[in-house]
């Protein structure tokens, strides 16, 4: 069976994310979604929030795939994630050149601390390459319209989240 880690904070999951997650779920068995517990990045939305929105999101897809797509929070090194959900494959979503050179750093770290665990990038879909949870965020905060980028669930999360209408 192959098992690949999808890892970030997803807060909150986008249409960026998505794409990389459908994508990854036609080349694996079982695609598990590493949800980050990083209280450095102070989230906007809880960790079982962010792991409900993942899950609501991703049980249509893993339906049409045939693909089984779980949620797992971790807080733990991603390669001890990876030996933890049994996955073989590290999928690492690339949107820009800026994305390569710290991911470029992060497989060499991993591969230091176990080189059976392959990384695979995908790039950002063309129409995807601008999304960052960071910036929907902003602008979700600052009043704007984040509906290119988020499905309507996580929009309407945000706005109750952030008050704005």
């Amino acid at each position: 069976m192959r098992v690949a880690l999808y890892p970030g904070t997803f807060d909150p999951i986008t249409l960026g994310h998505i794409d990389i997650i459908s994508r990854a779920a036609a080349l694996v068995d079982k695609l598990v979604i590493g949800v980050a517990i990083n209280r450095d990045k102070g989230p906007l939305f809880s960790l079982e929030e962010r792991v409900a929105m993942i899950e609501a999101e991703c049980a249509e897809l893993s339906k049409r795939t045939g693909t089984e797509i779980v949620a797992h929070p971790f807080e733990n090194l991603l390669i001890d994630c990876a030996h933890d959900v049994g996955a073989q494959i590290i999928i690492r979503g690339l949107r820009a050149v800026a994305d390569f050179e710290y991911e470029f750093q992060m497989v060499g770290m991993n591969r230091s601390l176990d080189s059976s665990v392959e990384t695979v990038f995908l790039m950002a879909d063309a129409r995807r390459q601008a999304i960052a949870s960071k910036l929907v965020k902003e602008i979700a905060r600052l009043g704007g319209d984040v509906s290119k980028f988020v499905t309507p669930l996580v929009n309407d999360a945000l706005k109750e989240r952030l008050g704005v209408a």
